[in-house]
């Protein structure tokens, strides 16, 4: 029959164990530093946690916007069509659609040279879908020309041109000149510019108009190089698509392409970088936690005659463990209590006042961005729990085995 412990009596220890001890000085400075170690190994692995995932959310956020939730691509010649719009559009009346044409030209203006890739949209279905090109469109000149473009602020800026102003764009496409040939170009005049928080994708992309591609480059009207798709729920609807699109016989000649597979590299990386910091900063606990197994084996190896003491006056082994193993998981789940509330305080310190200022040009957000997500905070506890707890099992189990006899022998 198993004896009940005797938690009051084991309680007592713990709180005598827990005081100063003027004797032994350095098992309580271990101790304490133990405490420290894990509380700021849960701070850090809170804070580095929370600006990862801020820092791939606001990318996801930039990127989707220059990247449309779902497209269209062709995969044999006339499949992105008018037909098949409209009967996408007649299953899925939740979808919006802007077909384009897409081709790589270079802009010049004076003697500054760029290339982009540019785009023939549809005007008033690609502002329904797009909302950056819906804010530009909304400060434009109105051009009646069919041959107008809508081009990123960062280009502008590089090419030293204003809104009204003319630029001119050479195609890779090629006329007959005399007896020779030579790539086509067109001046286009700048209706609009737009602003999309990623220098890249301003400088890079250039819309026109599906006129100026069929005047320009004798596109068939009708037929495109694909169709953008803007989608609330851009995962579940790929799947209904491709299932729809089987079954009108359009499966072959088309395929259709999520935003997250055009960055899967990217993301991946960030992913994989997310996970290897992860596992590197609870390195820290895990470093704090030998503090822990120091501090209960020093106090053990001083507290030997005590520790005989008390199983000659009746004390049971697994009082014993109870004893060490709870010693140790106070202080480690101090240590994670404390860590805890300064990450959350260091978080909002770091989203309340701008106190790391980052390069909006480069990031595309000037203010560091954190966002700790519950799963994350679970996963950082839980690791820091287990690591305490098995820190303390080793130095219990070596109190609960000594020997009072020989103990109070060489006393």
């Amino acid at each position: 029959m198993a004896i009940e412990k005797n938690h009051s009596f084991i309680n007592k220890v713990i709180k005598h164990y827990l005081r100063y001890d003027r004797d032994n000085p350095f098992i309580f400075i271990s101790s304490l530093l133990a405490f420290l170690g894990i509380a700021a190994g849960v701070m850090v692995l809170m804070l580095a946690m929370g600006i990862m995932n801020g820092t791939q959310k606001e990318f996801k956020k930039r990127l989707f916007v220059m990247n449309y939730p779902l497209t269209i691509i062709p995969i044999g010649y006339q499949n992105a069509n008018d037909d098949i719009i409209s009967k996408l559009s007649t299953k899925f009346p939740n979808l919006l659609f802007s077909p384009y044409y897409t081709t790589q030209v270079i802009s010049r203006s004076g003697s500054n040279v760029n290339g982009s890739i540019l785009y023939g949209v549809d005007f008033e279905k690609e502002r329904k879908i797009n909302e950056v090109f819906e804010k530009a469109m909304g400060n434009s000149l109105k051009s009646k020309s069919k041959f107008k473009i809508v081009t990123g602020e960062t280009l502008t800026q590089e090419m030293d041109i204003y809104k009204g102003q003319k630029l001119t764009l050479f195609f890779s496409e090629q006329q007959a000149i005399g007896f020779g040939s030579m790539p086509v170009q067109k001046r286009f005049i700048i209706d609009a510019t737009f602003n999309s928080g990623l220098s890249t994708y301003d400088k890079a992309i250039i819309y026109t108009t599906h006129g100026a591609f069929q005047k320009v480059l004798k596109r068939q009207e009708g037929i495109y190089d694909g169709i953008h798709i803007y989608s609330a729920d851009a995962m579940n609807d790929l799947k209904k698509i491709n299932s729809y699109l089987k079954t009108i016989g359009y499966d072959r000649g088309v395929r259709i392409q999520g935003w997250w597979e055009q960055n899967s590299s990217f993301f991946a990386a960030m992913e994989m970088e997310k996970h290897a910091l992860f596992l590197v900063l609870l390195l820290i606990i895990l470093v704090a936690s030998l503090n822990i197994i120091s501090s209960l084996l020093m106090t053990v190896m001083s507290r030997r005659s005590e520790i005989a003491l008390m199983k000659t006056l009746g004390a049971t082994s697994a009082e014993i463990k109870s004893i060490f193993f709870k010693l140790g998981a106070i202080i480690g789940l101090g240590g994670i209590v404390a860590g805890t509330i300064l990450g959350l305080f260091g978080m909002w310190i770091l989203k309340t006042f701008d106190i790391i200022h980052l390069s909006k040009e480069v990031y595309g957000f000037s203010k560091l961005p954190i966002d700790l997500t519950m799963i994350d905070f679970i996963l950082i506890i839980i690791g820091a729990i287990i690591i305490v707890l098995i820190s303390s099992i080793y130095p219990a189990k070596k109190a609960s085995s000594t020997n009072p006899l020989t103990v109070l022998r060489n006393e």
